[in-house]
């Protein structure tokens, strides 16, 4: 930055723009006394030279290098024509108004940023490194948090951040993960239980072992993920620009005939200091900005502008059922050899098949396994086939688990028995593997998920007092769809079951061709098409996977899908806030444009009247950040027992 545009930034400052505001007030002083001054020593000069200069700066920059007329022009404008006049207070208040209001903009995006330097306030500065010596001495030593790297033992005392992303080896303890959660309460924590950067042990010792350092920590990327946001201008900020570009050609127009009807130029100038669009420029991001900082207080990190107002015109959700609206912990359940092999080698072949998975099914398979203290070696061969399930080869035999329909399309012998048993899990709404060895099914795996505590009424809140439509989009099977649906009340006819990635994208798709602005929730890699192809896209922020959250706008930081009614609201509030504004600008600017042409309006009450318009709007705006939704955010507090259940249990 070189001196001239350090110089400008300085009269821009808060202090210089006071010392203007009280010259103003002295030239006010004057002209409200009819104390009779020469026009060379009004004190309003002053407040020209500290909050002209930067905005004639700023005009002409943009005009030269940018090829952009903007707003900055037509207020130059309106300054100039009263000085030409002799106006000189006049002059001084456009641009001292204008300068005021764009410190009310920067205020309010600097407080709405309060999130954000928390999280960088909480970056922690050092960790203790634990180390063995060759004698098997532990060392303990404080390092720098950048100097960590992965794998590394960390030890983490009560009163301690805990320096980066971990899995604990050894201790038991609460941690308060408020930052990264929105939780109000700590959270338990136990042996190999994941901790994050930047939250805080409370009570017991922990040792954990480093897996993600540095800008891969969930700090980190917390931390870019809300400065992306705050530097993405929304669709309305953006066409508020561009009618800055025609509002000056128009301006003039209006001016210029004005003046040749009336012969009056004062009119002509006063039309020009009305014409100016403060309001209809400024109102739009400071909305914006508020309303992501008010959802960055409740764990919701909308990463645009843009994101928001889609999502207030948003009237269709579709989610995705595994670790959404449910919690995603799978458990097996049953397993159920269909041929004279055993439980316990029924559950290793399957766990041959599933030990190189990503998939929560696979995991659960496998955690059941070392829970029954069973040693699984890997297959030789491992292949996944996506939304149908895994292909591998042990002892130089074929293991085939996944759907039905997998094994049908593999040519595999469906018995009458395997389909009987099959019915009996799906019916109670358990996930199921199909396990084939050697070209022949021998047994099947269930498996049961719990349902998110609030997932009712959530949906309930959205359907009935939000006016928007849930639909469900799973690669479950129908029976399965149809048992969770029904627990969480979504209508039969928004069920959409066994679909591969691609189809999911197909159903967004069509709601969409149907009219419907639809938002896609999820929080899996086979979301993310469907995360992408949405108007506006949710993903489970904490257990979510890290492709999920790059294909999404938005993400509920702690996993809190109970926070999806809050952010519809939150979303729909700021885009009447936004139009609501835009109207009142567009209202003060219209009476105004009338009154200075019938002459009514001088260059000062002019300026008066249009700029205390546009700080009223950037204050409702403002008022977004502190706006209570509390309603809306639904907390483990309302007690719902219905809605705790596991998908599989029967209902007694």
């Amino acid at each position: 930055m070189g001196k001239f545009e350090e110089t400008m930034h300085f009269l821009e400052g808060l202090k210089m723009t006071i010392v203007g505001g009280i010259f103003l007030a002295i030239s006010l002083f004057f002209v409200l006394t009819g104390t009779k001054i020469p026009w060379y020593l009004d004190p309003a000069w002053v407040t020209i030279v500290i909050c002209g200069l930067p905005l004639l700066y700023l005009a002409i920059s943009r005009l030269v290098y940018e090829h952009w007329v903007s707003s900055a022009l037509l207020i130059c404008m309106a300054m100039v024509a009263s000085l030409i006049i002799g106006e000189i207070f006049a002059a001084g208040e456009v641009c001292f108004i204008m300068a005021l209001g764009a410190l009310l903009e920067e205020y309010t995006v600097q407080r709405s940023k309060k999130g954000l330097k928390d999280l960088i306030d909480l970056k922690p500065q050092q960790g203790r490194l634990i180390t063995k010596s060759a004698d098997g001495t532990v060392n303990e030593k404080m390092v720098n948090a950048e100097e960590i790297q992965l794998e590394d033992t960390l030890r983490v005392l009560p009163g301690e951040k805990i320096p980066v992303d971990g899995i604990i080896l050894s201790g038991d303890t609460s941690i308060d993960q408020s930052v990264m959660t929105g939780e109000s309460l700590p959270i338990d924590k136990t042996t190999n239980d994941d901790v994050f950067a930047g939250t805080l042990n409370l009570y017991g010792s922990i040792d954990i072992k480093a897996t993600k350092v540095g800008k891969d920590s969930s700090l980190e990327k917390l931390i870019r993920m809300v400065q992306e946001a705050d530097e993405k201008q929304a669709p309305t900020q953006r066409i508020a620009d561009k009618w800055a570009t025609w509002l000056v050609p128009i301006a003039l127009a209006i001016a210029i005939v004005t003046y040749f009807i009336t012969g009056e130029i004062i009119r002509a100038v006063t039309i020009l200091v009305v014409f100016c669009p403060c309001a209809l420029i400024l109102a739009t991001p400071t909305a914006i900005m508020a309303a992501i900082g008010q959802a960055t207080k409740q764990g919701v990190l909308i990463k645009s502008g843009e994101a928001l107002e889609r999502m207030g015109n948003v009237d269709c959700i579709t989610s995705d059922k595994t670790g959404t609206l449910t919690y995603g912990n799978l458990e097996v359940s049953d397993i159920i050899p269909l041929t004279d092999i055993s439980k316990n080698d029924l559950l290793k072949i399957v766990s041959v098949s599933e030990i190189k998975s990503e998939h929560p099914i696979g995991k659960a398979v496998i955690e059941h396994s070392k829970q029954e203290g069973m040693n699984v070696p890997e297959p030789t061969k491992f292949e996944i086939i996506p939304g149908k399930g895994l292909k591998s080869e042990y002892n130089g035999k074929t293991i085939l688990s996944g759907t039905l329909r997998f094994m049908e399309e593999s040519g595999i012998e469906i018995t009458d028995k395997c389909s009987s048993q099959l019915d009996k899990l799906l019916d109670v709404g358990k996930a199921t593997i199909v396990v084939a060895y050697d070209n022949e099914i021998i047994g099947l795996i269930g498996l049961s998920d719990v349902i998110r505590q609030n997932s009712k009424i959530v949906v309930s809140t959205l359907q009935d007092e939000l006016d928007t439509e849930v639909e469900l989009l799973t690669g479950d099977n129908h029976k399965v769809a149809d048992y969770f649906a029904e627990k969480v009340g979504i209508k039969k006819e928004n069920i959409h079951a066994e679909l591969l990635p691609e189809n999911k994208v197909e159903i967004v798709e069509q709601l969409k061709e149907s009219g419907k602005k639809v938002c896609m929730i999820g929080d899996g890699v086979n979301d993310a098409p469907a995360l992408k192809t949405a108007d506006v896209s949710v993903a489970m922020g904490g257990m979510g996977s890290d492709i999920a959250i790059d294909a999404a706008d938005i993400a509920l930081l702690g996993d809190d899908i109970e926070k999806l009614p809050y952010l519809k609201k939150l979303s729909n509030a700021t885009l009447f806030t936004i139009h609501l504004s835009i109207t009142i600008s567009m209202i003060i600017n219209a009476l105004a444009i009338i009154l200075s042409v019938l002459g009514y309006l001088d260059p000062i009450s002019g300026a008066l009247v249009h700029n205390i318009g546009s700080c009223a709007v950037v204050m409702l705006a403002a008022s977004l950040y502190d706006r209570d939704f509390s309603h809306f955010v639904i907390t483990d507090s309302v007690k719902n027992p219905e809605s705790t259940i596991k998908v599989g249990t029967v209902s007694k």
